[in-house]
């Protein structure tokens, strides 16, 4: 059975799931995922500790174009989705089309939402799903950050590394 479902596939394997075994947590979270690094990672272990199963929300390159930047993603959704399949800590990835995973939040109601540090309500992000996650009384978890470790740190890396006129300019 594929990792990667549609909305409404999850929704009905939830249903059987959370019917067939009393008192698992779920865990939900969501993301870009473009050009997966450590923080990715440490976020997702992470994220998993928290529960019994771990659902990724992936933003669809359409998604990612409107809320990131008009050149992004850089990896194609679908070997996003795949990459996030092989990691053992997650379940099911369930990609999306909206710029926020509003929708998924409502539909599938996880126990938890976790969120990257850069979200928070003093200061980062502003996080929409948390006022869903509170109307029927799940959790929302901010995970920390892994300083430094961002897709957007990466580009950057990359570009002055080997771009004309970076520090060396050459792959090795």
């Amino acid at each position: 059975m594929s990792k990667i479902l549609t909305l409404k596939e999850m929704q009905t394997n939830l249903a059987d799931l959370r019917e067939s075994t009393a008192g698992m947590r779920v865990v939900f979270t969501n993301g870009a995922f473009d050009l997966m690094h450590i923080g990715h990672l440490r976020y997702l272990l992470a994220a998993r500790a928290l529960g019994h199963m771990l659902i990724v929300g992936l933003n669809s390159d359409a998604s990612v174009k409107t809320h990131k930047d008009a050149r992004r993603p850089i990896v194609p959704g679908a070997e996003r989705a795949e990459l996030l399949a092989a990691l053992e800590c997650v379940d099911y990835i369930v990609p999306f089309d909206e710029p926020t995973a509003e929708h998924l939040v409502a539909i599938l109601k996880p126990d938890i939402y976790a969120k990257g540090g850069d979200y928070d309500a003093a200061g980062g992000k502003p996080l929409p799903e948390a006022a869903i996650v509170a109307e029927y009384g799940g959790e929302v978890h901010i995970l920390p950050l892994v300083e430094g470790r961002s897709t957007s740190a990466l580009i950057e890396r990359v570009l002055a590394l080997y771009c004309e006129g970076g520090e060396g300019n050459r792959p090795a």
